[in-house]
């Protein structure tokens, strides 16, 4: 029996699900028998219909004038009727099978979907606004933080289409800061975003490269993008995104999350390719130089562009003990969706060419919400926090 068990077991892992729904139009024929095969088979477990409520939102976003009327169930119940008369309702709308969790969901067909997954936005973003953001292709690479960017992004109803470059799978000590339960570990991180995506949007076209950003893939990449967000811990690609954004003319937004706090940059490429990569912080560098770097000069880097001045007291300290006392540098998954929403907020902005900081926020939970940020001797702190770790790494 426990050999059964093993085996069972151990076979089952090893068995991978497509991270890509299959979209089914039921007056068609085709996907009738497609759905036949997957019945046959087993493989749906758990079947979501609310595609009545569903029109009868979708309704209201288009008649907002008759919402509040006493007659309006009526008057949706007039226009039910004539929608059943033109074809059953399981036969309306697009059917989506999840094979990752064995479901089958009924919706509504892709514009109507949008319009009224997104009618809770209306006007905080305005119609012309929302059509750009849905309608733009996006990249992003690294899924640490970059989860929470794109989850920030698909929720507020933007980027169709979207690129998703992570070489990494999830792990136990990630699931700190990314939005995934324990049935994602050892799951590709491109793989599990795009289900992510796809269960907020299955009429998404997400392109994974679950290999990351690399010298040989980042020009097809780049192909087709109207912005990228660069969550990446790798220093020399990060170098090779600018030369590809620059090429392209199109901004580059990253965060890094700094304890509770996020430090935004913004580059933007598509008014001034000239700029100079990461506004220079890390004074003159090279693909090269970046490459060849050790762990200590990687530190240093990371320090200077990030800036000793602006990090958290805690995280400092933090970074001294790596290998010591701790493993890797801290990060708290409250900055991530910080993070995530900020950047989400740059993009939307970007898009549709809207005023936007050009360079560096600072968004800081501490200095807004610790009453004792700054006093004299907080400031003092830090600054001899600062002032030590510049010391050590000679900067």
């Amino acid at each position: 029996m426990g050999q059964e068990v093993e085996r069972f077991l151990t076979e089952k892992s090893k068995v991978g699900a497509e991270p890509k729904p299959l979209v089914l139009d039921l007056h068609k024929e085709s996907d009738q028998t497609k759905l036949k095969k997957l019945i046959a088979e087993n493989k749906i477990q758990h079947v979501a219909d609310d595609y009545e409520e569903q029109l009868r939102e979708y309704f209201q976003v288009q008649n907002p004038a008759i919402v509040y009327a006493p007659n309006f169930e009526d008057e949706f119940q007039k226009h039910l009727v004539g929608l059943k008369a033109e074809a059953p309702l399981w036969q309306q709308g697009r059917w989506v099978y999840f094979p990752w969790i064995s479901t089958l969901a009924h919706i509504l067909e892709d514009e109507a979907f949008q319009l009224v997954r997104t009618a809770r936005n209306r006007n905080l973003i305005t119609q012309e606004e929302q059509e750009k953001f849905y309608n733009a292709t996006i990249g992003i690479a690294g899924l640490s933080v970059g989860n929470s960017v794109v989850l920030a992004i698909v929720l507020q109803g933007g980027a169709k289409r979207i690129k998703l470059a992570d070489h990494d799978r999830l792990a136990l000590t990630n699931t700190n800061r990314i939005r995934s339960g324990v049935d994602n570990l050892g799951v590709l991180k491109v793989e599990m975003t795009a289900r992510q995506i796809y269960l907020l949007n299955p009429y998404a076209e997400v392109e994974l490269y679950p290999e990351g950003l690399t010298k040989e893939n980042i020009s097809n990449f780049f192909e087709g993008l109207d912005i990228v967000v660069d969550e990446l811990d790798n220093l020399a690609i990060k170098y090779c995104i600018r030369e590809q954004a620059r090429k392209h003319r199109i901004a580059v937004v990253m965060g890094a999350d700094n304890g509770d706090n996020a430090v935004i940059d913004v580059e933007r490429y598509d008014e001034n390719p000239a700029q100079e990569f990461f506004h220079n912080r890390m004074g003159e560098v090279t693909y090269e130089g970046l490459a060849g770097l050790d762990k200590f000069g990687i530190g240093k880097k990371i320090a200077q562009h990030i800036g000793v001045e602006t990090v958290t007291e805690a995280a400092l300290s933090s970074f001294l003990q790596i290998g010591k006392t701790v493993v890797s540098w801290p990060q708290l998954g409250g900055a991530a969706l910080l993070n995530g929403c900020a950047i989400a907020y740059c993009v939307r902005k970007i898009l549709n060419k809207q005023p936007l900081e050009s360079n560096r926020a600072l968004i800081s939970m501490d200095e807004m919400l610790d009453p004792n940020y700054n006093k004299p001797e907080e400031v003092q702190r830090r600054s001899n926090a600062a002032a030590e770790f510049r010391k050590v790494f000679g900067l």
